[in-house]
């Protein structure tokens, strides 16, 4: 099975940050936030193959002079039409697979891959997300009756009324087909291609559980969560 890992994007939210870096180098311990992802990725025995997306003669240059030439990564420029046409772009590269894992860089989980997968074929569907159902605050909340605070709760961690996604997920042979049936510039793969999938019914959920989970926006925001991050990487083995 090979992994994709996006790592292009404006990087808006990391601003200002983001005008002298990709996301996918924010520092992390004195590594980049994208060096986790590929030595997690490669943890799995069945991933053979890393394909790395980022606008690589733009900032995204960094990410492949990081990595070098190392072997079972492969460097593919950014399409500029989206997260679906992305995936249309390197088809050539996923012709032979009848599934691949699709990783926003920005999502810091140890999220149980084997698991999943076997979660992904069991449901026979075309699809499966990373979601999770709970997550803790980053504020302060209070327990009110008739107006009167009767108690509080630093940093509770909440049960979601709706399930969150993660930016991980496993896709299969159809969405690619899905995307190559779309006549326009730009295809977003959430709003054009799943969407419509999970119409059918043919998107699965794999619930990460007890698991952390940090979107990597910023340095700002990882530092915030310098807690977590050590959790998490400590979780993945690394």
């Amino acid at each position: 099975m090979k992994a994709v890992i996006l790592a292009g994007g404006k990087g808006t939210r990391g601003k200002p940050y983001t005008d002298y870096f990709p996301k996918a180098m924010t520092p992390i311990n004195g590594k980049p936030l994208i060096d986790y992802v590929v030595q997690y990725l490669k943890s799995f025995k069945f991933v053979n193959e890393i394909i790395i997306i980022s606008d690589f003669e733009g900032l995204g240059g960094q990410i492949k002079n990081y990595f070098g030439n190392q072997k079972k990564i492969v460097f593919v420029q950014d399409s500029q039409s989206g997260t679906g046409g992305d995936l249309l772009h390197i088809e050539k590269h996923l012709k032979n697979e009848s599934e691949f894992i699709l990783w926003f860089v920005d999502n810091l989980c140890a999220v149980d891959l084997v698991n999943m997968k076997k979660h992904f074929k069991s449901k026979k569907s075309d699809a499966c997300i990373a979601t999770r159902t709970k997550r803790k605050e980053e504020t302060g909340f209070a327990v009110v009756e008739n107006g009167i605070i009767k108690e509080f709760k630093e940093k509770p961690i909440m049960k979601l009324q709706l399930s969150e996604c993660l930016g991980i997920y496993m896709l299969g042979k159809e969405v690619l087909k899905r995307i190559k049936s779309k006549k326009q510039k730009e295809i977003n793969l959430s709003y054009d291609i799943l969407q419509q999938l999970s119409k059918e019914d043919k998107i699965s959920a794999f619930d990460i559980g007890n698991s952390e989970w940090v979107d990597a926006e910023s340095p700002t925001i990882l530092e915030r969560n310098q807690k977590t991050v050590n959790k998490i990487i400590k979780q993945m083995g690394l």
